[in-house]
């Protein structure tokens, strides 16, 4: 359960050969399993904000209109988990110059939430609002719920202003995530929507885009002589 265990195949649960379930499992099928290109759902939560110190209430109304970061991990006390919400704390106020708004979200309650901000070490100086999704609704609404433990996936959601989801990374508990790696995606996410560009494999600031928006025939078939692969991996 949570972070302290191995990788586990989930069991499918198994489905009875009636007309109503295959009309089911045949509109299952044709529903897309990723948020990529979807609104946020909405969603209201308790919440521990670790900067005042104080519990209050947060909403998918709050991001509105911001670039935002939605990040799932499984539960607090555990071990991979706090690494990764220090490595995004770490990393607050650069988010913060790019406008970026970040919400770690676990379906531990705000009381859980706010006694492991102030027992775990690694978390001193932590600045986020974490989201109690102890109905485990908002999870479920992302996706990432694991129903038979009750608790969410690692997944990572990233929202422009209008609040369509660009980018997501969803993993198992037992390896975490890249916040740097992660930087960069936002960094070329912006830059994309800024410029109408396209960024190639590994873009950062000042390397080379594919700048499809106005050379588009010139390029088609001809990457290669636009960008190198050693430009795409210096």
């Amino acid at each position: 359960m949570g972070c302290d265990t191995g990788v586990v195949a989930r069991e499918e649960p198994k489905v009875e050969n009636t007309q109503t379930n295959q009309e089911n499992i045949k509109e299952k099928k044709s529903m897309s399993s990723t948020m990529v290109l979807r609104k946020m759902p909405e969603f209201k939560m308790a919440a521990y904000d670790s900067k005042t110190g104080h519990y209050t209430t947060v909403s998918s109304e709050d991001y509105k209109g911001k670039w935002t970061v939605i990040c799932f991990y499984p539960a607090d006390f555990t071990f991979v988990c706090p690494t990764e919400i220090a490595a995004m704390n770490a990393k607050y106020d650069e988010f913060q110059e790019l406008g970026v708004e970040i919400l770690p979200v676990s379906t531990d309650t705000k009381f859980s939430h706010k006694r492991f901000v102030e027992t775990e070490p690694i978390l001193k100086g932590l600045k986020l609002t974490m989201g109690a999704d102890a109905n485990k609704a908002v999870s479920e609404a992302f996706g990432v719920l694991i129903e038979e433990e009750g608790v969410a996936l690692r997944g990572r959601f990233l929202f422009n202003p209008d609040g369509v989801c660009v980018a997501q990374e969803v993993q198992a508990d037992s390896v975490g995530r890249n916040v740097n790696e992660f930087l960069r995606q936002v960094r070329a996410w912006q830059h994309a929507t800024k410029t109408g560009e396209v960024c190639p494999a590994g873009w950062r600031p000042g390397k080379k885009t594919l700048p499809v928006n106005t050379d588009v025939e010139k390029m088609t078939g001809r990457v290669g002589d636009y960008i190198p692969i050693e430009e795409i991996l210096s």
